[in-house]
Parts: structure tokens; sequence; C-alpha cells
């Protein structure tokens, strides 16, 4: 019940009751938030959904028709875009693999006592703080142009001066830039998580024997690994999306070779004014994102629940 009644007949609420009301007074300053996120976010995603079930093209008038699940079965049966989601998990696991490793690496170096620690952490954050678009061009104009970049001319005496890497190595370049950028998100979760490692226990550990290596295999790397597994969810989040590097760099070529899902969906909805097939495949990276962050809310409610528990 609740409510229970006085000996005069007024109705008194519980504590129940009062809680409950307490938690909704609570939460009413963020009910302006609450309606703006659902009106910029929400409701475009609904009509988006709405739209992938008919076939229109801005470019044909009269072409706004109920498809039904025609656009959905043409997921399953176009070669682009089976191209396009075999580039985005290859670009999103290399990514994510190659940067997890440095920067657990450098992480590891920055957790140490190592002259100009403080300099090298802010050298190392420099790449996640410029834009995208400005990186890539860096990487494209100023590193990696084959008449006046600077990789070519440091390769020249080795016989790889004019390599045209972006046009020859179209996957790999994009690779580069992206896990250049993504390192140092991933070192700095890294390194929250060996920062709240006891140095005690690793003191410990030298004084029954154990060496770096085995300290770092049975006590460290425990540890981090949830921080690991925190980055790499986040940053498949994020590295999932890549668009600007893939414009900048290669524009999805040669031919379909970086073309991710994106810039595809901006190819089909930007170019071929596909509106239909294009809400499709947002309709389906959406839901796929969705999972992801499901897991990586999951395993950051596991790293606040075994921090409050110390």
């Amino acid at each position: 019940m609740n409510s229970v009644a006085s000996s005069g007949g007024v109705r008194v609420p519980t504590a129940a009751s009062v809680a409950r009301r307490e938690g909704w007074l609570r939460r009413l300053p963020l009910l302006p938030a609450f309606v703006y996120v659902v009106l910029i976010t929400q409701i475009p995603f609904l009509l988006t959904i709405y739209y992938s079930f008919f076939n229109w093209n801005l470019l044909k008038p009269g072409s706004f028709k109920f498809a039904g699940l025609d656009n959905y079965a043409r997921l399953l049966t176009d070669e682009s875009i089976r191209t396009a989601v075999l580039n985005t998990v290859i670009l999103t696991f290399c990514v994510i693999a190659i940067s997890v490793v440095l920067g657990l690496a450098v992480a590891t170096l920055l957790n140490s006592e190592v002259f100009g620690k403080g300099l090298m952490r802010t050298l190392m954050i420099a790449p996640f703080l410029i834009m995208p678009t400005a990186g890539a061009l860096i990487w494209k104009d100023t590193l990696l142009n084959p008449l006046f970049g600077l990789l070519p001319n440091l390769l020249s005496p080795f016989g790889l001066g004019r390599v045209d890497w972006v046009n020859r190595f179209p996957m790999a370049t994009v690779i580069a830039v992206e896990v250049w950028r993504w390192t140092p998100f991933m070192m700095l979760i890294i390194l929250a998580g060996l920062q709240s490692q006891n140095p005690e226990v690793l003191e410990a550990a030298r004084v029954d024997g154990a060496t770096a290596l085995q300290a770092f295999r049975r006590i460290t790397l425990p540890l981090v690994r949830p921080f690991l597994e925190l980055g790499a969810l986040l940053g498949s989040l994020f590295v999932v999306q890549t668009f600007d590097s893939i414009y900048m760099l290669t524009y999805g070529g040669p031919g379909e070779d970086t073309t991710n899902v994106p810039f595809l969906l901006y190819i089909v909805a930007f170019q071929g004014f596909s509106i239909g097939q294009a809400s499709a495949i947002g309709v389906v990276a959406v839901i796929l994102t969705t999972i992801v962050a499901t897991f990586a809310l999951r395993t950051l409610f596991s790293i606040f629940q075994v921090e409050a528990r110390r």
C-alpha cells in the first residue's frame, strides 16, 4: 500500500511513496534535456525507418512508392554493400587491434619513471585533438605526397622515394591514419587502469623473484583487461563510423577498396539520391552500433562496480 489512514481519517503517505515522489522531483530538471534529445535523435530515426520501407529517388518524380522489405533484402544481395561491410570490418578490426597494442605499450612507458614523461604525454595526446579532416590532409599532402612528402624523401635512399602510397596501398594508408589518431585514446584509457594499480603488489612480486615480464603477465595485464576491453569497444563505435579520412584520402577508391558503410551511405544518399535504400542502410548501421554500445556500457559499469568495491 502506498498510504495509510491516520486516526483522524487523513491518508498519510508512506516512506516508499515519499521516496518515489522525491525521485521524480530529482529527475524533473533533466526533462528538458530528455525532450531535446528525443526531438533531435529519435524522431529523425523513426522517419528514417519509415522511409526505409519506400522506394524513393529524388531524381525521379513520382517514385515515392511503398516497397516493403525490398530495401532490406537488397542489403543481402547487393555486391557493393557486401564489399562495404567487409571493408568496415577489416578497417575496424585492424585499427582497434593495432591501436590497443600500441596504446598499451605507450601507457606502460608513461606509467614508469622516464625523463620528460609530461611532455611525452602531451605529444601523444596531440593526434587525438586534431580534426580528422585536417589530420587526413596532413598525411596525404605533407607526409605521403610522392613529389614533396616527408616520407618519400626519407625513403629515397632505399628506392621508395616516388611511391604513391595512397593510391597503391589505400586501405593500409587509411588504417595507418586511423591508428595514428586512435592510439592516444587507447593510451589514455589504459593509463588510467595502470595508475589505479597498487604499487605494493608489484613490489611484493619483485621481492618474491618475479621478473618484469612475469609481473606484467600475471598482475598488470589481468588488472587492465577491463580497460582494454572498454577501449576496444568504445573505439569500435567511432572507427566503424570513419568517414572523414576516407573522404579526404581515397574517396572510397580505387574502385571500392576503401568504401565502408558510412561512405557507401553517403554515396547512395547524396550522389544517387536514393533515399529509401540509404535509409535502410542507416537503420541497419544504427542497430549494429547500438549492439556494440550496449557491450561498451556494460563493460564501463562493471569497471565502476569494481572500483566502488575497492
